[in-house]
């Protein structure tokens, strides 16, 4: 019978599902009710020292709906990291791990480009008992100002630089959370795992705007008759999410064998889930999706991926994991393998009109009257 527990930087999980980072890890009551639904582990909502800057508008979130006007197939968010102040979060991480010792949870922060701020939060948070830390380098909107989020993650020098500073007093994972609104994700990726980061997180969300309401003629989401580029997320982003873990589990495989990441984008199914732990992913996070289904849908995310599983005779995570990254190659040796191929087979066909042989039926429209009983025999060659 197959498994989903799995081992990932000494953490030790009942499945491969963890809470990303955002509102379904908004507070206490929500984590331990995510616990509770069976979940692999949580990342709380992000936090930072200051939480007085932190003001949250609304509406906040517009969905893009399918052509049937039900089904949402994209989602985008304007919401800050936490509000609530680092104090009352570091006596919520006690609560929590005091009431689930078993569950694996992980604090979300992010600080301005200051070490002794990096410092403190990190250490502070390792005293409050959390497990491990998911480093958010990669909010695209939101406090840019202040050189947080994806304006640091976008630079890999200041990336390196601040993950430096962390693994210098963190005693506990370390995971550097990458934004996808840069060219090539393996750079900054390269930067945090070159300075000491147990694993990368992917992706965050990407920078969009939703679109415009044709009555009022506003973008959305509207506040008071304006907006902001917000994250876009749910299922409509999982081909970009699939393509950047890709990306970043064929550096980490020739670079660094051994680091962990956590994959994230559109996740709704265990096939879903299953993809990208074929691409490579340890782990795969969920945020959007808790937020359209509920805490409750782990359980059917854990179902589906064990009859996927199963199906295929695997009996591990790791039975799978990274599979499918042995079939990607350069569009250059596509095309040389494709060539060869058509060489061969005209090749095969001349040596066989050479020897008299007739040339295999494919279609019906390939008979020939002249050589019926050749064709005939042809097709039933061993």
């Amino acid at each position: 019978m197959p498994t989903l527990e799995t081992t990932v930087d000494g953490l030790k999980l009942p499945n491969p599902f963890v809470i990303g980072s955002g509102p379904p890890g908004t507070n206490m009551k929500v984590i331990q009710r995510a616990f509770k639904e069976g979940w692999g582990a949580v990342i709380a909502k992000t936090v930072s020292l200051d939480a007085s800057k932190v003001v949250n508008v609304g509406p906040r979130y517009a969905k893009l709906k399918a052509a049937d006007g039900k089904e949402v197939i994209g989602w985008e968010n304007i919401e800050l990291i936490s509000d609530r102040p680092f104090d009352k979060w570091l006596e919520e991480f006690k609560q929590c791990k005091d009431a689930y010792p078993e569950g694996v949870l992980i604090a979300s922060v992010m600080e301005e480009y200051n070490q002794d701020a990096w410092c403190e939060m990190i250490e502070r948070c390792q005293d409050a008992g959390v497990d491990g830390f998911e480093l958010n380098f990669s909010c695209p909107h939101g406090l840019p100002e202040r050189k947080m989020g994806a304006a640091m993650g976008q630079d890999p020098e200041i990336l390196e630089e601040v993950c430096g500073w962390v693994n210098a007093v963190s005693k506990l994972p370390v995971w550097a959370k990458m934004t996808p609104n840069v060219t090539h994700i393996e750079e900054p990726g390269r930067a945090a795992l070159k300075a000491g980061c147990e694993g990368l997180s992917a992706i965050n969300t990407i920078r969009s705007v939703m679109g415009v309401d044709l009555e009022t003629l506003r973008p959305e989401p509207t506040v008071e008759g304006y907006t902001t580029p917000g994250g876009y997320s749910s299922k409509a982003v999982k081909p970009i999410a699939l393509r950047m873990v890709m990306e970043l589990a064929t550096m980490i495989r020739a670079e660094f064998p051994g680091r962990s990441l956590s994959a994230i984008g559109g996740v709704e199914t265990g096939r879903d889930a299953a993809q990208f732990i074929l691409l490579g992913g340890d782990t795969v996070q969920v945020c959007t999706g808790v937020m359209k289904f509920g805490y409750p849908m782990v359980r059917r995310l854990c179902d589906e991926l064990l009859e996927f599983m199963d199906s295929k005779g695997f009996d591990t995570l790791d039975d799978f994991k990274g599979h499918s990254l042995q079939y990607f190659t350069t569009h250059a040796e596509l095309v040389r393998m494709q060539t060869e191929r058509k060489a061969r087979q005209a090749a095969e066909k001349a040596a066989a009109e050479s020897a008299g042989e007739t040339e295999m039926v494919s279609a019906d429209g390939d008979w020939d009257g002249d050589d019926f009983v050749k064709q005939s025999d042809g097709l039933a060659r061993n």
